[in-house]
């Protein structure tokens, strides 16, 4: 089967793009281990670190690879309206079905055809030890912007990746030059400055590492910069001039139904009930206690007074993160907390507060 075939099979796929290059050691292997070694990386060591022989090699886990098969769906319809009020911001490929199942879906498909043509494939989305954004730069899929992701000109950034290895030589794509030039606007735009540089990026200042990924609060000083941002954070795409006003992608899956949370209700939310609320969406992904989390830290940023009651309820959630962001946001009202707590986290955040 030629290029051109397993494009088609892709595209019949509902992938959006497909590109190839041969396989050998991951290419910028070398900045990889660079990020963990600073410790770029923070909880998402839990599996960043996880086969890292692997990550550098894909032939550590199937010595007969010998094609990197790219592919990307583009997800981003545009944001609705602010409804303002009391809400706060989702990352847009949050706002529909999760990609992990949507995109692993069409995966399983493809790999499935390609096994039945006498192909043997490994691969994965984000969750299988693979580093998608340095195959996706060799086989010109984009480039790899200054934001450290994938920028497809013309199309932008707002793509999900996926790779397959295939034991077949298949004719490989050129690298794509570099589009950034000059432009800082994403490093400049940063609201927590989590870039070091460009192509750079210190998650652990990052507002969607901690509104997704971390389990605890983020550091005090960079609290306020998380805005309304209570689930991921777009600054560094919408800045992006090659991520213009598009159309919305074919994709009704990836449709605006999470766009904008309502706080105050989802603080009034049980756990139980928000679990099942976002069933088979990205907002599972924080857990109850993280979400919460996220709005009591939006709350206190919108300055609103009036919110006092819903955050100090928060004072007797089960999780102490929870707590001790609740402390945190009174203490940004003006509404001081005496009571005391047995977790050394919350009462940390109480002490702060009485002591500021």
């Amino acid at each position: 089967m030629d290029r051109h075939a397993l494009t088609a099979l892709a595209h019949a796929c509902r992938f959006t793009h497909v590109r190839f290059c041969a396989v050998g050691p991951t290419p910028h292997g070398e900045a990889f281990l660079d990020w963990l070694a600073r410790g770029h990386d923070g909880e998402l060591g839990r599996w960043m670190r996880h086969d890292v022989e692997t990550r550098l090699d894909p032939r550590v886990r199937r010595p007969e690879a010998r094609t990197a098969m790219v592919l990307a769906v583009e997800h981003a319809h545009r944001r609705p309206p602010d409804p303002g009020g009391a809400t706060g911001m989702v990352a847009r490929y949050a706002w529909g079905r999760d990609y992990h199942n949507l995109v692993g879906k069409r995966l399983d498909t493809l790999r499935r055809r390609l096994r039945e043509l006498g192909m043997a494939t490994w691969g994965g989305v984000d969750t299988a030890p693979i580093l998608e954004h340095s195959w996706a730069a060799t086989a010109g899929l984009g480039f790899s912007g200054k934001n450290t992701l994938q920028i497809l000109p013309a199309h932008g950034s707002w793509m999900v990746l996926a790779v397959v290895f295939l034991d077949v030589d298949i004719e490989p794509d050129a690298p794509m030059r570099d589009h950034c030039g000059r432009c800082t606007r994403c490093l400049v735009g940063c609201p927590t400055d989590a870039f070091t540089g460009p192509r750079s990026l210190d998650a652990t200042r990052c507002i969607a590492y901690w509104t997704i990924e971390a389990r605890g609060l983020p550091p005090r000083a960079l609290r306020p910069a998380f805005g309304r941002w209570v689930f991921g954070c777009d600054v560094c795409q919408e800045v992006c001039p090659h991520n213009g006003d598009r159309p919305d992608p074919d994709e009704a899956d990836f449709a605006p139904r999470h766009a904008w949370l309502d706080l105050p209700e989802l603080l009034s939310t049980t756990d139980d009930a928000l679990d099942a609320r976002f069933l088979g969406t990205p907002l599972r992904r924080p857990r109850p206690a993280g979400l919460k989390r996220n709005a009591l830290l939006a709350l206190a940023n919108l300055g609103d007074d009036r919110h006092v009651p819903v955050i100090r309820s928060q004072l007797h959630h089960p999780a102490p993160v929870v707590r001790a962001a609740a402390v945190w946001a009174l203490s940004q009202l003006g509404a001081r907390t005496s009571h005391t707590d047995e977790d050394p986290t919350v009462q940390a955040e109480i002490d702060a507060a009485q002591s500021s």
